[in-house]
C-alpha cells in the first residue's frame, strides 16, 4: 500500500508538471487502504469473484452475475455497489455491469512499529 505522503508527493509533482505545460501521462488509478484488514475487508473473496467473472465475461446484469455465481441476488447487488463505490467497475449504457480496466495489482506492505 502506498503512503500517504508518497501519494502526496506523486501529486505535488504531477502538478507542478501541469502548471510547467508538460504533458502528463494518462493517470493510473490509486485505491488506498489503512490496512491489510480494510482492504480485505472491502474486497473479499466474494467480490473478487465477482471481478473475475466481470473481466472473463464482458458486461453483466446482476441477475446474471448472481446466476453465474451461484449466489443470491440482494447479496450480489451490495457487493456490486460496493465496487461501484470504489469504482472498480462501471455501468454501460444499458445498465450492466463492466469492469473498466486492464489489470488490478494489490501491493500490500506488512512492516512492524519500531
Amino acid at each position: 500500500m502506498e503512503s500517504f505522503d508518497e501519494m502526496a508527493r506523486r501529486a505535488r509533482e504531477t502538478a507542478r508538471r501541469m502548471d510547467a505545460g508538460e504533458r502528463v501521462p494518462e493517470a493510473d488509478y490509486y485505491l488506498n487502504f489503512s490496512s491489510a484488514a480494510h482492504l480485505f475487508s472491502e474486497l473479499t473473496p466474494a467480490r473478487l469473484a465477482l471481478l473475475e467473472l466481470l473481466k472473463s465475461e464482458g458486461p453483466l446484469t446482476i441477475y446474471a452475475l448472481a446466476k453465474c455465481l451461484e449466489r443470491n441476488y440482494s447479496n450480489v447487488h451490495g457487493d456490486a455497489q460496493k465496487l461501484l463505490k470504489h469504482e472498480l467497475i462501471a455501468k454501460d449504457a444499458e445498465g450492466r455491469l463492466y469492469v473498466p480496466w486492464d489489470e488490478i495489482q494489490i501491493h500490500l506492505s506488512l512492516c512492524t512499529a519500531a
